[in-house]
């Protein structure tokens, strides 16, 4: 293996070994520890820590790493107490996840680290972000991102690729490959002859690069990074490496031939860089051995007081209030002047005044610019705000949403426009897997509202018409709102953007310019979680939420000698069960009417909530109103037959029957 050391200073090359050394110490210890039964789970990087250390040693302290499970050599690289490594693995207070999480699956705002989720791809959406926000506050900061060859695969990656190029973000990718993605080798994982090969469709700078030596990682980065700060752009690196054990301990080696183990074993990083100081004269064998002592001794110790950590005990309070950052609501009153307006106009107002009020606040989404989005809600944003602040996105809905955590790990706000509540299937797994679980896994917010437009009653068919707030709302960790009115819409959309935590917010189009209040025409708030009565009476109670609200307002209209309760939830997570169980107690019947389809929609939930609650109250069984389980259709007549709004009043009065 042939090292340049170009003008790299003896103190400079030694550092480096210390750097590389030291994971792989910790390493042969977790190994000891691992057949002995101490620690459950180990993914290791042995001949791979090169890459690592490399990347590490030539970013500032202060620019964001995303390392995946083999990467030790970035945590230990930014000089994280060994004692909380080993009590992250250990599953202790003292790690970073609280024990709800194992291994690398964490991230710290303290050493700029931010770690994987099982699903891997996402992260790398995520480094996007963070370098957006980097260029937005033109710091000159560097993100680099970790993945294997086997996530190049996923649509994330290439979405994230895409993204980066296109807004020129100064992101390093890269591809640990490694040779094997569990046991799968990479000739079934891909057909191009190198990764770095896939740059190049996408418009990307690309290198291959010789993972397991250190001198070669640390040159070509040092100076990659000099030229990204000049001219910022994303550079794909694929870093050629081999992993030397199982994907974890559990899984071996067995489908590896044992040539290709031992070509690799004969090309050791660590081995290798250390006789290459020794046969210069830069490393004398005393002085290794008296770091090698130094850092041994750092593990023993760190592992001492790791063991002595008390184990952790569960606690029903302290794991739900962590589910959510902590957030008191900043109650803003309006004035008196308020002007009639629509729906539409409402969440446009809202969007402007928000951006007014939070500079560090970002709208992404399809055509939303120039265009002003496809529902015209953004239409004049971008001569007010630029189009750093208002940003076209490709149509790749996961990586934008990854990139909304990015931006927020990096101190900005995001608002998300999904171009239809359907296409949010295709950016699920981030909102589902990233931002719903972030605070909970390492109390890090996700400060991200994706913003829905949604719902039938026009005849746009199975792809555009869906109001699937049952995907999310059962999905501890996000926060689900969906009003009915102009005025809520703007109160609480303004609330869920205020809010740190990650919001879905449900807009349903057939009200957009259907519906028109007078609203206030400056800036204010309402509160999540609480519902609104719009009227009062003893005979039943109504629950419901968006458009739906307006078939049961209608109804009674039509009926006006049924005195009813109309509780219209308007968030549905945090919901107003203290709403609901007041109402279902002073009337004695209930009916809940949801635009989804029946079965595992809200109303199922809530039916449960006031059978477990409030049944000695009860005078007649919780009705439940819905759509047809079925897709929803296209054509008027079978849409109206699968909306639920000309079958309520007759479940209505034979609920008041009983």
């Amino acid at each position: 293996m042939n090292f340049d050391r170009k003008n790299l200073s003896d103190e400079k090359l030694l550092d480096l070994y210390k750097r590389i050394l030291k994971p792989r110490l910790i390493e042969e210890k977790m190994l000891i520890l691992i057949r002995q039964g101490k620690v459950s789970k180990w993914f290791s990087g042995i001949g791979q820590e090169a890459i690592s250390v490399g990347v590490t040693a030539v970013l500032d302290q202060d620019e964001y790493i995303l390392p995946m499970h083999r990467n030790l050599g970035v945590f230990t690289g930014r000089d994280i107490p060994l004692y909380r490594l080993f009590s992250q693995w250990q599953g202790k207070a003292n790690g970073f996840t609280k024990g709800r999480d194992r291994s690398f699956h964490f991230g710290t705002q303290q050493y700029k680290i931010i770690g994987m989720i099982s699903h891997l791809g996402p992260q790398m959406g995520v480094a996007d972000g963070i370098a957006l926000a980097n260029k937005l506050k033109k710091n000159g900061k560097v993100t680099a991102v970790f993945t294997g060859e086997g996530a190049t695969s996923e649509g994330d990656f290439h979405e994230a690729l895409n993204i980066a190029a296109v807004w020129e973000l100064p992101v390093m990718f890269v591809i640990e490959n490694n040779g094997y993605g569990l046991s799968t080798p990479t000739n079934e994982q891909y057909r191009c002859e190198n990764l770095a090969d896939k740059g190049v469709g996408y418009g990307i700078e690309s290198h291959i690069v010789d993972g397991n030596n250190l001198l070669e990682v640390y040159n070509l980065l040092s100076e990659l990074k000099a030229s990204m700060i000049e001219n910022p752009r994303p550079v794909l690196l694929e870093f050629q490496t081999f992993r030397m054990r199982g994907h974890e301990e559990a899984s071996g080696t067995k489908y590896v031939p044992q040539e290709l183990m031992d070509m690799w074993a004969a090309k050791d990083p660590v081995d290798n860089y250390r006789n290459f100081l020794i046969r210069n004269k830069i490393l004398t064998s005393e002085y290794d051995e008296a770091v090698r002592a130094e850092i041994k001794n750092d593990i023993e110790e760190s592992l001492a007081i790791a063991n002595a950590e008390p184990e952790i005990v569960a606690s029903y309070e302290e794991e739900l209030n962590d589910v959510y950052k902590p957030y008191t609501h900043e109650a803003i009153h309006p004035s008196d002047k308020t002007e009639n307006i629509r729906f539409i106009d409402a969440i446009s107002s809202s969007l402007r005044q928000s951006m007014e009020r939070y500079e560090n606040s970002v709208i992404m989404g399809q055509d939303i610019a120039e265009y002003g989005g496809a529902f015209k809600i953004t239409d004049g944003f971008v001569a007010q705000f630029g189009k750093e602040r208002v940003r076209n996105t490709p149509i790749c809905e996961s990586a934008v949403v990854s990139a909304g955590m990015g931006l927020s790990i990096n101190g900005y706000k995001a608002i998300v426009e999904m171009q239809f509540a359907d296409f949010v299937s295709t950016g699920f797994n981030p909102i589902v897997n990233l931002l719903a679980k972030s605070h909970y896994r390492w109390l890090e917010k996700a400060d991200v509202v994706v913003r829905m437009p949604c719902g039938g009653g026009t005849q746009a068919g199975p792809f555009h018409s869906q109001t699937n707030e049952a995907w999310f709302t059962k999905t501890p960790g996000l926060k689900v709102v969906y009003p009915a009115f102009p005025y809520d819409a703007k109160g609480l959309l303004n609330a869920s953007i205020n809010d740190p935590n990650p919001v879905l917010f449900f807009e349903h189009k057939q009200l957009y310019r259907s519906l028109s209040q007078d609203v206030p025409t400056d800036y204010y708030t309402l509160p999540l979680g609480k519902a609104a009565l719009l009227r009062e009476g003893t005979d039943v109670t109504i629950v419901s939420f968006g458009a739906a609200v307006h078939w049961a307002l209608e109804t009674l209209d039509k009926n006006p000698d049924i005195k009813a309760d109309v509780l219209d939830l308007r968030t549905l997570q945090p919901l107003d069960t203290e709403a609901i169980y007041a109402s279902v107690k002073k009337t004695g019947r209930v009916i809940i009417c949801q635009e989804d389809s029946m079965f595992g929609g809200v109303a199922s939930d809530i039916s449960a909530l006031i059978m477990e609650n409030c049944f000695q109250y009860l005078d007649a069984p919780v009705k439940r109103v819905a759509s047809l389980d079925s897709p929803i259709p296209f054509t008027k007549a079978l849409e109206n037959q699968y909306l639920p709004k000309g079958r309520f009043e007759k479940e209505l009065k034979e609920l008041l029957e009983y």
